[in-house]
């Protein structure tokens, strides 16, 4: 709007409101409101000698003075992305040691889940290739598998290849069963496994976030930049992620053969693991791992959930 009608003022320097509606076709009050602009802008001012006037200013002085405004506003800019720059040290200053360690760090500590959250924002931001990620904790939330969506098909949409390693428990909840059901479809690989060391997010092979405490995935996690340290977690995902099944992939076990599951808790108990320890390795409640753990007690004619593992390793149960 307020170009056309400073063209058409420059074509008909004589015109007025009247006649630059007519031109133009635009009502008055837009007239006047491009009027208005082209004043700010310094594009038009009172012609000499007759202030009922307006005059244009020529088109290459016009765009010396667009130029110097766009210039006086990109230098504005920067000083004010200066002051916020400077702003921001002074607060990583006054609490550096409180929540998180100084960002850059090649080992930094997060302190609690909005610290965690804030972290993972940035990190779906700027990864740029692939995001792997240990899925523990059995059924997801509905919130959590609502919000998911829209970011995992951002991601999907930049060229980010993800993959995600779940519980095999998460197939007994509909509605888990459904959301990865759902990732698959739009491009992300999923695989479930009977049991999971912890939560872990890799992004790029470049930086990794591990829940410090994996019985409370929000109270704390650490973000791991150290090479070395990267090496290792993405070898012991590709290894898990080679041990997975893809989760489409469902076997009925033979009626004799032992779940994969099964051989998991054999493996746990083995180890001394409580029901409570099993329950949160495999996703499942308490109870469902006291029932699992009784059911192969009894298969195996073990009098204790530590001689049921011993058995186990005796007759070879482990080999799967």
């Amino acid at each position: 709007m307020t170009d056309v009608v400073y063209r058409a003022m420059l074509e008909h320097p004589d015109d007025g409101v009247t006649e630059l509606r007519g031109r133009t076709g635009l009502t008055e009050s837009a007239v006047h409101a491009a009027l208005d602009q082209l004043s700010e802008m310094a594009l038009i001012r009172p012609a000499s000698g007759d202030g009922q006037r307006l005059h244009a200013v020529r088109p290459h002085l016009a765009m010396q003075i667009l130029l110097a405004r766009k210039q006086a506003e990109v230098a504005a800019q920067q000083q004010q992305l200066e002051e916020t720059r400077a702003a921001a040290v002074r607060l990583i200053s006054e609490f550096a040691g409180e929540d998180t360690d100084p960002p850059g760090e090649d080992v930094e500590h997060l302190r609690g889940l909005d610290n965690i959250r804030d972290h993972l924002a940035v990190m779906n931001r700027t990864v740029e290739s692939q995001l792997m990620t240990f899925a523990p904790g059995g059924p997801q939330t509905p919130d959590n598998m609502r919000n998911s969506r829209p970011l995992t098909q951002e991601l999907l949409g930049r060229g980010v290849a993800i993959r995600t390693i779940y519980l095999d428990s998460i197939r007994n909840d509909p509605a888990t069963v459904a959301h990865a059901e759902w990732l698959t479809s739009v491009g992300v690989q999923v695989r479930a496994v009977p049991s999971l060391p912890n939560r872990m997010i890799i992004a790029d092979r470049r930086v990794a976030i591990v829940a410090t405490d994996s019985d409370d995935t929000a109270e704390g996690a650490v973000v791991i930049r150290t090479p070395g340290v990267l090496a290792t977690l993405c070898s012991l995902f590709e290894t898990t992620w080679q041990a997975a099944e893809p989760f489409t992939a469902v076997r009925p076990p033979a009626e004799e053969a032992l779940t994969r599951q099964q051989h998991e808790v054999l493996r746990l108990l083995a180890q001394g693991a409580t029901d409570e320890t099993i329950a949160k390795r495999l996703g499942v409640s308490p109870r469902t791992a006291r029932r699992i753990s009784t059911t192969l007690m009894a298969r195996l004619g073990a009098r204790s959930r530590f001689q049921a593992g011993v058995h186990a390793a005796q007759r070879g149960l482990f080999g799967n």
